[in-house]
């Protein structure tokens, strides 16, 4: 009986032992998860509350870094930028002024050139960087991509700055003309012979303000607020009978040609004003004796249907370097032609807004010595195709008078697949020179 009674009391003290131990482990256990981690000091936790949210809304690129420079917050923006690189700031000029902030607390800011990644080329990025102290132990650096904005910025200063070259030539021009007239107020010879000088000076200046009004117009307008349904052959009409008497003096043959019956959906104003740029430089381009051609398909594209129009010259050609820069304003290949012909250097930056406002684009093929073409893609009317279907269906014809009998609407269904399966199977081919 005494040793039941020994061995009761001895498990009864052992159950108490395990107890308080498994006790203690609990709690210390808990003690531990408690414990802020080294890692856990680098999470979003030990931001101040409402932070994480309004940098997720920023257009800045945003970090934050803690008292040891590591990031602890980084927007997807500066990641791109390349700003963050293996959890540290990777510019040195930025880090340094984050400890300089943390020491004294004061917001920096500077502009500052960094190289753009992946280019290889040594192009920079401009950008603009605010320090800021956040709390009492964090860090946020905001950094603004300025590279559009100088981009902006240099593209105005310099359209001033030629504007200004472009008036003054021709408005000394007469000015100096107009004392040789009046010196020469004895001999009718001269005086005839400098009014024809000045005439000529009148019309480059009336046609640099009428281009710099066009553009601006082309600019600022919405094309499409007008739009209607445009034909291209009255557009190649229109481009060839506006250099019919340049092509006339010079003996060059304007030859048009392409699918018919095609319809852009657009500005006719602007349209016509951007096709006739093209052949207008063709023709001034061309030497004499030779062709400039006019050509006009439809080219199946994923989104939709566009409409070419190239313009062929056999011209000088244009070289690779050129080529880059051809569509900026007041940019000219060879700039004695062109003051020789009258040319602002507008005419195709005209073409590419008109372009780009018409959901399409302009393009150049050129080879030195042998020509170019200059490609209009621009997006088809939809209503022509629309309109085309449901007469087909109901057996009408264009005038809207039924057809004999259902084998001539299956007569005319196929006909219209059979065009338009040989429309998607040709080839798109390269541009030629005009024989």
């Amino acid at each position: 009986m005494d040793v039941n009674a020994a061995v009761a009391a001895a498990a009864a003290i052992a159950g108490a032992c395990t107890g308080a131990i498994a006790m203690l482990a609990f709690r210390w256990s808990e003690r531990d998860q408690r414990r802020p981690t080294r890692t856990s000091l680098h999470t979003d936790a030990v931001l101040p509350p409402g932070v994480d949210t309004v940098l997720s809304v920023l257009r800045s690129s945003a970090v934050v870094l803690d008292e040891g420079d590591a990031v602890v917050k980084a927007s997807s923006a500066a990641y791109a930028l390349g700003l963050v690189r293996g959890g540290k700031l990777a510019v040195e000029p930025m880090l340094q002024m984050a400890r300089d902030t943390r020491r004294d607390g004061e917001i920096r800011q500077v502009e500052l050139d960094l190289p753009r990644r992946g280019t290889g080329r040594g192009e920079a990025l401009a950008v603009s960087a605010r320090v800021a102290p956040l709390g009492s132990r964090l860090i946020l650096l905001l950094v603004e991509d300025l590279t559009e904005a100088r981009r902006i910025e240099a593209v105005r200063r310099d359209f001033v700055a030629n504007v200004s070259h472009e008036l003054k030539t021709p408005v000394g021009a007469l000015s100096l003309l107009s004392e040789a007239v009046m010196d020469a107020s004895d001999d009718p010879e001269a005086v005839e012979r400098f009014a024809g000088r000045m005439q000529i000076e009148a019309t480059r200046l009336t046609n640099l303000v009428q281009e710099l009004i066009d553009l601006s117009r082309v600019q600022n307008d919405d094309p499409l607020e007008d739009a209607e349904a445009v034909r291209t052959d009255e557009l190649v009409a229109e481009a060839i009978d506006r250099c019919r008497h340049q092509a006339g003096t010079k003996e060059i043959t304007m030859a048009a040609g392409g699918t018919g019956d095609l319809r852009i959906w657009g500005n006719r104003g602007q349209l016509a004003a951007a096709l006739g740029n093209l052949v207008e430089n063709a023709v001034n381009y061309s030497p004499a004796r030779t062709r400039v051609g006019i050509a006009a398909r439809r080219v199946n594209a994923p989104g939709g249907d566009l409409i070419e129009i190239a313009v062929t010259d056999q011209g000088i050609g244009i070289s690779e370097k050129d080529k880059e820069r051809i569509f900026e304003r007041f940019y000219r290949v060879d700039p004695a032609r062109s003051r020789a012909t009258g040319g602002t250097g507008l005419g195709l930056a005209i073409v590419k807004h008109v372009a780009a406002s018409h959901g399409g684009e302009v393009t150049v093929w050129s080879s030195e010595g042998q020509g170019s073409t200059f490609t209009l893609r621009l997006p088809e009317a939809g209503s022509v195709r629309d309109r085309r279907k449901p007469l087909i269906a109901g057996g009408l014809d264009e005038e809207g008078r039924p057809e004999d009998g259902d084998e001539a609407v299956n007569e005319a269904t196929n006909d219209t697949t059979n065009e338009q399966a040989r429309e998607t199977r040709a080839p798109i081919p390269a541009p030629e020179v005009l024989p």
